[in-house]
């Protein structure tokens, strides 16, 4: 293991807790690995990769972390390669000719891409004999990040008939921990934790209120050296502090999900390399991110969890070096942080009617996730968890995920592009090209329909065009997924099947809210503040570190919540208003209030009622207070 550790890694020395994790897998048995961020969780799979007579599948929901690490094996030699959406047709033959040739040691796919039976079926006739699970904690209720597709993996991997699992996660408590064992029968004697306490961590928690916040933050900044990273909640809050340090002459830029692609690569290009010095982000900065002389990380909004907060303090000081990780705790934003927990339980009203529209389809049927959560009006996310719950009643199973549309540009003239083939396929191509429903620069297929109007499949129409596409005849793209469903039983009672679902997501909102409570506590604990982070993992200090403000006599202040403000006459008629107006977005009172808090829906979306002059009127008040003011009109 050493010599392959130090000619294809570079390393002369395992780091704390790999050797234990690869000599369990080498031996035949799966694992869990609790890593803190940076503790090297990669390498505990990409050796035994090496040693193993067969492949490894590594599940990652990161596609830019996919990316890099497939990009940096290769580079070192390494037969790896990953399959997801963002492939093209070339691209996606090269794989499969490496899965065939058994070239590949390492293959990392997206946990959605599992839902597709043609990915299933080929994996099937895999010499998979390990299986590396990224972000585990995503299987567990309990857990900060709930993925409803993680719920498939276990029974896939059993199916599969998977030799060995490694379960790899930054962030599990005893208690996901526990259940990710379950999942993956992990032996509890083959979990190895690592300590979660970084002795080069200056824990920090500064109370202050929204108007003070700004000017704390310049002080900070000014008063500090080297790479820093600022964590806010939402997207305009990135755009807006992102603004005021640039303004007050700091290198700064923005990062968030509602940004192109193109203009996120290069920020994150930016301050990889040393370019723009302080990076003002959402959560969706960071995974993966592994820049090692990052010098601070503020949050300048509450954190949803410990385990967020834990994730995001651990990208600083990766060198060892020193690094400040500094909370500035505002009482505001628990209003806005409840807000976004209450807003994503839907009504038994909401998932009643999504229950209703896939249940009585018929023995077989299609859905779009995205179609559901617009006629719904119900987020992506919670339409995803309802069908995942499905399957694992098995009311319903998968029969693989397609795309309904596709675009294509042709790069040659028709008779360029029928040279040189078989009579056959000249004639079923012309017919195909034909059909296609001509745009401005695009034609347009719909292979489902199309497939019944020229006799044929829908899989022959999209293998036709992904051939012209690799021979570089045209052009391809595709949108409108959709996932295809069989009925295994009579769906019985609705009625019970709703308020069992409900009982699920009140659940998770509770969850939410204590991950909130803690955070809170955090922040006005009057004892060791990293001793109370460690313990929240299950690790109990001999010691207070040391190195934290209670430490340092920095005594603790209560963060106490701002009394709301009261609804002026003003007020009350212009939410009579708007509701008056009659949008159908807004016609049940949950709806109504999560417009009036400034929180976004398909249905309000969609009907650009976001840009409404009344859309986040009640930002400020507490999502229960406004949906009774709501309910009251």
């Amino acid at each position: 293991m050493l010599q392959i550790l130090h000619e294809r890694f570079g390393f002369e020395r395992f780091r704390a807790g790999q050797e234990p994790v690869i000599r369990a897998l080498l031996e035949g048995r799966s694992a869990l690995a609790v890593f803190p961020t940076g503790g090297g969780k990669s390498l505990c799979y990409q050796l035994p990769a090496l040693l193993l007579d067969g492949l490894t599948l590594v599940i990652s929901p990161l596609l830019a972390l996919m990316k890099d690490q497939v990009d940096a094996l290769t580079a070192r030699g390494i037969a790896a390669a990953r399959l997801d959406s963002t492939l093209d047709a070339g691209a996606l033959e090269r794989v499969h000719a490496s899965l065939a040739a058994g070239s590949l040691k390492l293959l990392y796919v997206a946990p959605e891409s599992l839902a597709n039976a043609g990915v299933r079926q080929r994996l099937k006739g895999l010499p998979i004999q390990l299986v590396a699970i990224d972000e585990a904690h995503c299987i567990s209720e309990w857990g900060h990040n709930f993925r409803p597709e993680y719920l498939k993996l276990a029974s896939l991997c059993r199916t599969l008939k998977i030799p060995r699992v490694l379960a790899l996660t930054a962030t599990a408590t005893p208690r996901v921990a526990r259940e990710i064992r379950r999942h993956f029968r992990i032996a509890a004697a083959d979990q190895v934790q690592l300590s979660f306490h970084r002795a080069n961590l200056d824990l920090r928690v500064t109370p202050c209120t929204a108007a003070e916040r700004p000017a704390v933050l310049l002080e900070r900044l000014a008063a500090v050296v080297g790479s820093a990273v600022v964590y806010v909640t939402r997207q305009g809050t990135a755009e807006e502090v992102a603004t005021l340090l640039v303004r007050n002459g700091h290198s700064a830029r923005a990062y968030h999900a509602g940004l192109p692609d193109a203009v996120r690569a290069e920020a994150q290009r930016a301050f990889m390399a040393g370019d723009t010095r302080i990076m003002v982000a959402t959560i969706a900065f960071g995974m993966g991110i592994d820049k090692p002389d990052i010098r601070s990380v503020f949050h300048y909004n509450l954190p949803k969890s410990l385990e967020n907060h834990t994730q995001e303090i651990g990208r600083a000081g990766r060198d060892g070096q020193p690094a400040r990780c500094e909370l500035l705790a505002c009482a505001t934003d628990l209003t806005v942080l409840e807000n976004f927990i209450y807003s994503d339980t839907p009504t038994p009203g909401a998932l009643g009617n999504l229950l209703d529209r896939v249940l009585r389809r018929g023995a077989t049927f299609e859905v779009s996730t995205h179609d559901l959560s617009v006629t719904c009006d119900l987020r992506p996310a919670v339409v995803a968890t309802v069908l995942t719950y499905l399957e694992i009643e098995r009311l319903i199973k998968g029969t693989g995920s397609f795309h309904a549309i596709y675009r294509a540009k042709l790069r040659r003239t028709l008779p360029q592009v029928l040279a040189g083939r078989a009579a056959a396929e000249r004639r079923f191509l012309t017919r195909l090209l034909d059909a296609g429903r001509a745009g401005r620069t695009w034609l347009i297929f719909e292979p489902v329909p199309l497939a019944a109007d020229l006799g044929t499949t829908r899989e022959k129409i999209v293998a036709a065009l992904g051939g012209l596409e690799a021979a570089g005849d045209l052009v391809l793209e595709h949108s409108g997924l959709r996932q295809g469903y069989k009925l295994n039983k009579p769906p019985g009672d609705l009625r019970a099947l709703t308020e069992k679902l409900f009982a699920v997501f009140e659940r998770r909102e509770q969850a939410d809210l204590e991950r909130l409570r803690q955070v809170l506590t955090l922040a006005g604990h009057r004892d060791c503040l990293t001793a109370y982070l460690t313990r929240h993992f299950g690790e109990t200090l001999t010691e207070p570190c040391g190195h934290c403000d209670r430490c340092r006599g920095v005594p603790a202040q209560v963060i106490k919540r701002p009394p709301a403000r009261r609804p002026t006459d003003a007020t009350w008629r212009a939410l009579r208003a708007v509701a008056d107006e009659g949008h159908a977005a807004l016609a049940t009172p949950r709806q109504l209030a999560r417009f009036l808090c400034g929180l976004t829906s398909p249905a309000s979306t969609r009907t650009r009622l976001t840009r409404h002059s009344a859309f986040g009127l009640l930002a400020d008040l507490p999502f229960p207070e406004v949906l009774v003011m709501a309910e009251s009109l």
